[in-house]
């Protein structure tokens, strides 16, 4: 007989990975869409795509009519392949780009935009489609797509994010406390700001991954999808 994950319509799943930043949002998603052969989309990465646009642009920071004009006309092509997700800002790899600590000390800013999450919102909603997707990023369960099937808030203490965060961007180990004061301070922004805050879905499942690896936090997210398509 086969499990319940056989038996579900692949082609119509959403899976919504929510959670602050450091929490392991993108590996463990990327590792749920591969196992399940899904396609994979971190939101995150556009809002990053627009903010990378305005800081080469010249669009200030401050202006949120200029940057929603700059959203809303901006050319953005996304990969979903959770193997190796990629995107192009107005005909710019910009894969790489978008991590490095200039967009990253900017990308709060921007994204705190209604007019920009508006904007990013559609256009995410349009690469949802009818499903066969997991989606990871801080408004997923809540505001894009509150119907998913699979709704996950994926958390971990500070500390620990911190410690992530900076091996990950190769960091020294004693760098590791002022990244957490900046994961604190984003952490802050996204959950107050008005369009779309950094919360938790009422029906999403959290994980705490703090004392947890990678691939137990993957199979903890197939074990909802199973349970929640059974």
């Amino acid at each position: 007989m086969g499990t319940s994950l056989d038996r579900m319509d692949r082609r119509t799943l959403v899976v919504a990975i929510d959670g602050p930043s450091g929490s392991g949002k993108s590996t463990v998603a990327r590792g749920v869409a591969a196992r399940l052969g899904l396609r994979y989309l971190d939101t995150g990465a556009m809002y990053r795509a627009v903010t990378w646009l305005a800081l080469d642009r010249g669009v200030q920071l401050d202006d949120p009519a200029a940057l929603t004009t700059l959203a809303e006309a901006a050319t953005l092509e996304v990969t979903t392949d959770p193997e190796q997700p990629a995107i192009v800002a107005a005909g710019t790899d910009v894969t790489a780009a978008v991590r490095g600590a200039e967009v990253t000390a900017a990308v709060s800013q921007v994204s705190a935009v209604a007019g920009v999450r508006d904007a990013m919102v559609r256009r995410q909603r349009e690469l949802i489609g009818a499903g066969g997707i997991v989606v990871e990023g801080r408004d997923i369960g809540s505001t894009v797509a509150p119907e998913a099937a699979v709704k996950v808030y994926l958390d971990a203490d500070a500390t620990t994010r911190a410690q992530r965060r900076t091996a990950q961007d190769g960091g020294a180990a004693t760098q590791a406390a002022n990244t957490e004061v900046a994961l604190r301070e984003r952490d802050a922004a996204d959950a107050t700001r008005t369009a779309s805050p950094l919360q938790k879905a009422p029906d999403a499942v959290v994980i705490d991954s703090s004392t947890m690896t990678i691939d137990e936090v993957v199979q903890a997210v197939l074990d909802r999808t199973a349970a929640v398509s059974a």
